[in-house]
């Protein structure tokens, strides 16, 4: 049955009140949920990780690296590391840049299980790979600071190609790791350079690896699992290997070294300062 509605009566001084009678548009406001609300505190809200863009296009480390590879390798073996990494629940805070929460991620990431190491390893080696190449046509020098940090450990920058591509002092690098990982040139707690290289998708930013890494924070790496090279260079990976250093970008990879290894800081994987021609 429908409800007799009560009419309304303007306030008398009998009643000790004095106030008008409420609009009938006006919406109750309930007092428990004024109380509620004010007591409730906003969470932080998290985010996933992303797949970046190239800051070039795919054709453009011809003949070095070709089309195809660079289709492959970003567009499928990237994305799934960043999949993945989200699939096991990896987020980043609202608002911290998606390079610093990623770079910050690596040290704690084999503590965090299996999955987050693979995947957090797998998304930060290849997003810091892309941004330190160039088309041979515009690949550059190192600056001078790096470059006279190179002379002082290695002797020559010739010599660090080859200590990089064949072995370093401490560890096998790119021709010497036996089966799929990584080859690192970084600065060590004590601010010199050095070569080590790391297995599957870890790398030296990582704590508690349950094998000898060098201690670093890497700021030139070569990706050497096959799926890097395997369509242009088969097994010939040593002449991929010499491909490589056709296009590094030594303009980017000195800033890794001057704005962040050098101070300790691990490199977020931006094209920052790297003269690309898509400045992303």
């Amino acid at each position: 049955p429908a409800l007799r509605q009560i009419p309304e009566r303007p306030a008398s001084p009998a009643d000790g009140l004095s106030f008008q009678p409420m609009p009938r548009s006006t919406p109750r406001v309930d007092m428990l949920q004024v109380i509620l609300v004010g007591l409730v505190v906003p969470a932080v809200a998290g985010v996933g990780f992303e797949l970046p863009a190239l800051p070039y296009a795919f054709d453009a480390l011809e003949p070095h690296i070709d089309v195809e590879t660079m289709k492959v390798h970003h567009g499928k073996h990237h994305a799934a590391y960043v999949a993945g990494l989200n699939a096991a629940g990896a987020q980043r805070e609202s608002g911290k840049a998606e390079a610093v929460a990623l770079a910050e991620l690596q040290a704690d990431a084999p503590r965090r299980g299996v999955a987050v190491r693979n995947h957090g390893g797998g998304h930060y080696n290849h997003a810091l790979f892309w941004v330190n190449l160039v088309a041979a046509s515009t690949s550059t020098e190192p600056s001078p600071d790096l470059a006279a940090a190179i002379e002082d450990r290695f002797g020559s920058f010739e010599k660090m190609q080859q200590e990089f591509t064949i072995c370093g002092e401490h560890a096998q690098a790119a021709l010497g790791r036996f089966g799929s990982g990584w080859v690192w040139l970084g600065v060590k707690p004590d601010g010199a350079l050095t070569i080590t290289s790391t297995a599957n998708q870890d790398n030296p930013l990582m704590s508690g690896l349950e094998y000898p890494v060098e201690s670093m924070v890497p700021i030139l790496g070569l990706d050497v699992w096959e799926h890097a090279y395997y369509l242009k260079y088969q097994n010939r990976r040593a002449d991929y290997v010499k491909a490589f250093w056709h296009v590094v970008n030594w303009m980017k990879v000195s800033r890794n070294f001057e704005n962040y290894a050098k101070r300790g800081k691990p490199v977020p994987p931006t094209p920052t300062g790297g003269g690309h021609a898509m400045e992303l």
